[in-house]
């Protein structure tokens, strides 16, 4: 893995740092949670903690290098700061989370926060019905416990 980003971000080149950014990076279209990360460490046979899985992500989130997205009381998922803003559909059947981009939405919303006389400084949108999996498979559980 390349220390460069890691570098550019201000913060130092860590073994765990540099392992859980590389996994950012072999997946970088799925957005993940810490157990996520753990089970790909584990699945590479690393011997960093859950702990500091919580740690370093984190740490690479207050660096710029990760972005947080809060989808429920008990889902927290990260992914890459490189996208641009984007939105998430969730369907709540699988669990697959989709992205969007709608130049409409942005529009609407910032129309909303100045007619409410608000400031906007961000926003997140989650949108969560069901993706076309019903048809196919049972609901997959979901909650604190999966």
């Amino acid at each position: 893995m390349d220390h460069t980003r890691l570098r550019d971000a201000g913060i130092k080149a860590t073994f765990p740092r540099l392992k859980i950014l590389d996994i950012f990076y072999r997946h970088a279209d799925q957005h993940m949670s810490a157990a996520d990360i753990y089970r790909n460490l584990i699945s590479d046979r690393s011997n960093i903690g859950l702990a500091t899985v919580y740690r370093v992500i984190t740490q690479l989130e207050h660096a710029g290098l990760l972005k947080r997205t809060q989808l429920d009381t008990h889902t927290t998922v990260f992914e890459l700061n490189d996208k641009g803003h984007h939105d998430h559909l969730v369907c709540t059947r699988c669990g697959q989370i989709r992205e969007s981009s709608d130049p409409a939405m942005a529009q609407l919303v910032r129309k909303i926060a100045r007619r409410s006389g608000f400031e906007l400084d961000s926003y997140s949108l989650v949108l969560y019905g069901s993706c076309g999996c019903a048809r196919e498979a049972p609901a997959a559980p979901h909650g604190e416990f999966e």
